[in-house]
C-alpha cells in the first residue's frame, strides 16, 4: 500500500487475530454433513427463485447477539430470521441493513431446472458427535459440546438461465447452549456469470465476513478448495454473542509500504490513523470487520 512518496522503506508487522487461510488444495475432500433422502431430509420444492421454507427450531439459535426461534431457507442459496426472501439481487455485504443472513453462497438459483433443498434438525445421535468434534478441533480453547444441529443443503442446483451448472453446498447451524456456530461447506460449484456471495452480514452489519474470492462468479470453483480451519472446501465462524475474534489462531502478516519519513509512522496520532485505514482495506479483501489490529513492530530496512 502507498501512502505518499518514497524516501524509505518501513516494514510493518501487524497483529491480526483471525484473518482467514486460504488453502490451496487441488482436490477438496468430503465435507458435506449427512443430507438428503438417507440422512431423512425435509426437501424444499421450490419454484425459481419464489419459495422460501420456514424452519421452526427446536433449540434457541444466538447469531451475534439475537436469540432467534425460527430461520427461512431461502432458494437463492442465504437463510434469514425474520421473514422469508426471494432476493436474488445480491446486496452485498456490508448491507447496513435490518437482517441477520446467512449466506453460504447467495445467488440466482433455479432448481426447476436442477438440483433438490433440503434439511434437517439433529437433537442427539452421531452428527451432534460429529459437530462437537469439528469445533473442538476449530476452537479448541472451548470445551464445546453440541446439543443442536441444523443442517441446510442446496445439492446440485442450477443458475438460473444456465443449465448444466450444477453446484452443491451447505450450510450448518451448531449451538451448545449460548455458544454457536456456523459451517459452510463446499462441493462442486460451476461458473456463473450472475451476481454471488458467500458470508454472513448482522442487522447494522456490526460484523460482517465475505469469503474471499467469493462476489466472483468466475472463481466459484475456488470455493471447495479454500478455508479458513485448514479443510478444504470447509469454513467455520463462531457467530454467538456479539463481534468478536472468532478464536482462530493468531496470525501475523507482513506488510511493506514507502513513507516520507520514520516519524509518520511514529508521531503521535499517526499509527492510530494507520491502523485505521489498512483495516478498511483489509475489509475489503474479506477481513472481519470486527476484527481490530495492533502495531507490533516497526522495523527500518533499506531500500
Amino acid at each position: 500500500m502507498r501512502l505518499s512518496s518514497v524516501s524509505r522503506y518501513l516494514l510493518v508487522f501487524i497483529s491480526v487475530l483471525s484473518l482467514s487461510r486460504v488453502t490451496n488444495a487441488q482436490t477438496a475432500p468430503v465435507v458435506f454433513y449427512p443430507f438428503g433422502s438417507v440422512a431423512g431430509d425435509t426437501v424444499n420444492i421450490s419454484v425459481e427463485d419464489e419459495n422460501s421454507t420456514l424452519v421452526d427450531l427446536w433449540r434457541p439459535f444466538v447469531f451475534f447477539g439475537r436469540t432467534y426461534n425460527k430461520t427461512y431457507v431461502n432458494s437463492n442459496g442465504y437463510l434469514t430470521f425474520n421473514q422469508s426472501s426471494s432476493e436474488f439481487f445480491i446486496h452485498n455485504f456490508p448491507i447496513n441493513g435490518s437482517e441477520d443472513i446467512i449466506a453460504p453462497l447467495w445467488t440466482d438459483v433455479d432448481v426447476s431446472m436442477n438440483g433438490i433443498i433440503s434439511y434437517q434438525q439433529y437433537s442427539n445421535g452421531s452428527v451432534l458427535a460429529q459437530a462437537t468434534r469439528d469445533i473442538n478441533q476449530y476452537f479448541p480453547d472451548l470445551s464445546f459440546t453440541a446439543t443442536w444441529v441444523l443442517v441446510a443443503t442446496w445439492d446440485r442446483v442450477a443458475y438460473y438461465y444456465h443449465s448444466g451448472t450444477e453446484t452443491s453446498f451447505q450450510v450448518v447451524l451448531i449451538s451448545g447452549g449460548d455458544l454457536s456456530f456456523i459451517l459452510m461447506n463446499y462441493g462442486d460449484c460451476a461458473v456463473t456469470y450472475n451476481a454471488v456471495q458467500a458470508g454472513y452480514d448482522t442487522v447494522n452489519s456490526t460484523a460482517y465476513f465475505v469469503i474471499p474470492g467469493s462476489i466472483n462468479g468466475s472463481v466459484i470453483p475456488n470455493l471447495m478448495n479454500s478455508s479458513n480451519v485448514n479443510v478444504p472446501g470447509r469454513w467455520a465462524f463462531r457467530v454467538d454473542d456479539g463481534p468478536h475474534q472468532n478464536n482462530l489462531p493468531e496470525n501475523i502478516i507482513g506488510v511493506q509500504m514507502r513513507v516520507t519519513s520514520f516519524s509518520d509512522l511514529t508521531e503521535n496520532g499517526n499509527i492510530e490513523i494507520f491502523l485505521e485505514k489498512l483495516q478498511q482495506e483489509l475489509v475489503e479483501s474479506g477481513l472481519p470487520s470486527s476484527v481490530k489490529l495492533n502495531l507490533r513492530k516497526i522495523q527500518k530496512t533499506q531500500p
